[in-house]
């Protein structure tokens, strides 16, 4: 019996020895596998870049549901060929779970997607998932500043490459630093802050239309007076004195971003839209805008400052109903192009005109987001 017991333990010792052999193979084959199938769609990805600065086709992007902020704001993203340059040089995540959860790569494949496709929209679903997780709300109205502030950031913090990370700042971060003057001592503050848009207004402090773009660029940095309740404590004075504060420009990126401030809130919580005529140029030269005052900058900086349009959101409708779509330059095709969800269409200049706002009538499209590009960066 005991012989008997033994053998079977014997006879048992070699099936498991085999199996724990076969599964480790299995899970080593299976390893082999994923990681030809990472290297195939690294190669893929990699010959479809490779070309990509020279491939902008005008795709459209389906609706998600109440996605066209989104949207909007993607085929921003994507039509800008010196940030599909950093995109395209991105970190592939090693696992399929990191993969899902990475914007840089979802928005990575869309691009893929959009460029090898032969179809006229394709779906950001994969896209919208991921942003899903990262507490980006679906089947929503958007506020498209704020949600392109939330992609940007996503896309900085998820960007593994710190070379990367500061390519993507210099194309879309602006430094300002802001000045604090007691107007009692003359005592000053100055502080640095890096921002992604300049918030401009579109009414003055007496509810007056501005008229021009460059009208509300002046009206932004124009030294303010804080009295009142507005005061600010002085260390010098050991109290509460009126200063004058104001705003003087350091750094510009490559792709600048005005946010036209046309959602006004009231003290009832009630949020209404300004929906009045505030043209802006095809051309924007910051040199003749501002003055010597309100820039610290060398004029190797401001030699630069030379900016042509490239991309206009537009909203239509009210603040609790309403949509969004983009009018985009074509920097292969030099043509302008109008992205309306799945529908994409050239456009003219005076249809792109069309977004400068018509009082009383906040139905029709007006812009909403201006997207500028260096005429000449360094």
């Amino acid at each position: 019996m005991g012989q008997r017991s033994g053998r079977q333990e014997i006879s048992k010792k070699p099936e498991v020895a085999l199996s724990e052999t076969m599964e480790a193979k299995i899970e080593v084959q299976s390893h082999k596998e994923e990681t030809q199938e990472l290297k195939t769609k690294n190669q893929k990805l990699t010959s479809v870049f490779g070309v990509a600065d020279l491939k902008n086709a005008a795709v459209g992007l389906y609706n998600l549901g109440q996605s066209c902020c989104l949207n909007s704001l993607l085929q921003v993203f994507l039509m800008n060929i010196r940030f599909t340059r950093i995109l395209r040089r991105i970190t592939v995540p090693p696992s399929p779970a990191q993969r899902k959860s990475n914007v840089p790569y979802q928005m990575l494949l869309l691009l893929e997607e959009m460029q090898c496709g032969k179809c006229k929209a394709v779906g950001p679903t994969e896209l919208a998932r991921c942003l899903a997780g990262h507490r980006v709300k679906l089947f929503v109205q958007h506020d498209a500043a704020q949600l392109f502030l939330t992609l940007w950031n996503l896309l900085k913090k998820q960007m593994k490459k710190p070379e990367l990370v500061e390519e993507l700042s210099d194309l879309y971060t602006i430094c300002i630093q802001e000045h604090l003057a007691c107007q009692r001592c003359s005592s000053e503050i100055k502080s640095n802050s890096i921002m992604l848009t300049l918030p401009l207004p579109v009414l003055d402090a007496n509810s007056h239309r501005l008229k021009t773009l460059e009208d509300s660029l002046r009206y932004f940095f124009r030294p303010e007076e804080l009295t009142g309740q507005n005061m600010c404590f002085c260390q010098q004075c050991g109290r509460k004195t009126t200063f004058l504060q104001s705003m003087k420009l350091v750094h510009l990126p490559q792709t600048l971003t005005l946010h036209l401030k046309r959602f006004c809130f009231e003290r009832s919580s009630h949020t209404y839209k300004l929906s009045h005529s505030l043209p802006f140029p095809q051309e924007l030269d910051l040199r003749e805008i501002l003055t010597e005052d309100q820039c610290l900058a060398d004029d190797r900086e401001k030699a630069t400052w030379q900016y042509e349009l490239f991309a206009v959101v537009a909203h239509s409708g009210s603040t609790s109903c309403g949509h969004y779509c983009a009018y985009i330059w074509s920097l292969t095709e030099c043509k302008w192009y109008c992205f309306n969800d799945s529908e994409v269409c050239q456009v003219s200049w005076d249809d792109v005109k069309c977004t400068y706002g018509h009082s009383g009538s906040y139905w029709r499209e007006t812009a909403y987001l201006l997207f500028y590009m260096k005429k000449h960066p360094q």
